[in-house]
């Protein structure tokens, strides 16, 4: 079973640019969060997830951005300034996504709104998900 996450990868401090973090994500190859408060069951949850599980976050233009967790957690202080500290490897597509290219499930997701990585139950979201991950458009 193919396991799917909710990332925002957004600080809960709204003083902080939310794309900033995502930026520095991309770039660096990362999926997080912030707040070196967070409290330890969050990331504990995150740190557990399997390699190789999927995770979908969106950016300030709606546009949907899928990844595939590739490593281990790991504290990443050099994060502090964009508030994406708690994090693990992560392999991005390259290009963004529009709406009508994501499972319904991911859209549900977030139209529910929050800040908190989750994993996303549905039956479909996993085979929807890999389905948009293989494919090369």
């Amino acid at each position: 079973m193919t396991l799917v996450y909710r990332a925002p990868m957004r600080s809960r401090d709204d003083g902080i640019d939310p794309q900033l973090a995502r930026d520095r994500a991309f770039a660096k190859g990362l999926c997080g969060f912030g707040r070196i408060d967070v409290p330890q069951r969050r990331v504990e949850r995150f740190a557990a997830a399997p390699d190789g599980s999927f995770v979908w976050t969106r950016d300030e233009d709606g546009l949907f951005r899928l990844g595939r967790l590739d490593g281990p957690y790991a504290y990443d202080a050099d994060g502090e300034d964009v508030d994406l500290v708690h994090v693990r490897p992560c392999r991005w597509r390259d290009a963004p996504l529009v709406e009508s290219r994501c499972p319904a499930a991911v859209l549900a997701t977030y139209a529910r709104g929050g800040r908190n990585f989750q994993q996303i139950h549905d039956a479909q979201v996993g085979s929807e998900t890999l389905r948009v991950w293989n494919s090369t458009s």
